[in-house]
């Protein structure tokens, strides 16, 4: 199975990567976005260390059974070859009502095949009040005129 575009990227197949993935995240499907890695695929999300698309989809499935709401944007920060480095923030809230924006950089490297074989994310989070968000959009892909990441100023 490939996942285009492949690399070795441009800058605009590296935006267009950045830009699936944001899609394939704000989606909230595990199963999907699991897909999107190779069977081994290495992660590790702030002091967790996963192996393996299985592992990946219950990360996913757990993690979006708590973080309600999930709005995420996701820009390129840089890329070389089959690897890409990008910025993002996300907003949710948790089951009491508590909104969070997180910020965090990701380094992704791709097999041939356009598979993400490792992930490296370091994430902060932040409380917020409702009337801080900045992510307003319905649940689901974000809207092609909605403001990116740099627009925040985050």
């Amino acid at each position: 199975m490939t996942r285009p575009p492949l690399p070795p990227f441009t800058f605009e197949s590296a935006t267009e990567k950045v830009r699936l993935a944001e899609d394939g995240w704000n989606s909230r499907n595990p199963a999907v976005v699991a897909l999107a890695y190779t069977p081994d695929s290495a992660w590790r999300n702030r002091g967790q260390f996963l192996q393996g698309q299985p592992a990946i989809e219950a990360f996913l499935t757990d993690k979006w059974r708590c973080e309600l709401e999930y709005r995420l944007i996701k820009e390129l920060w840089s890329f070389d070859g089959n690897r890409i480095a990008v910025r993002f923030a996300y907003e949710c809230h948790d089951d009491s009502g508590q909104w969070f924006r997180s910020y965090g950089n990701e380094n992704w490297e791709f097999d041939k095949d356009g598979l993400m074989r490792r992930r490296i994310a370091s994430i902060n989070d932040a409380p917020i009040e409702d009337h801080d968000r900045r992510f307003h959009w319905p649940l689901g892909r974000r809207p092609d005129d909605h403001p990116g990441l740099s627009s925040f100023g985050f």
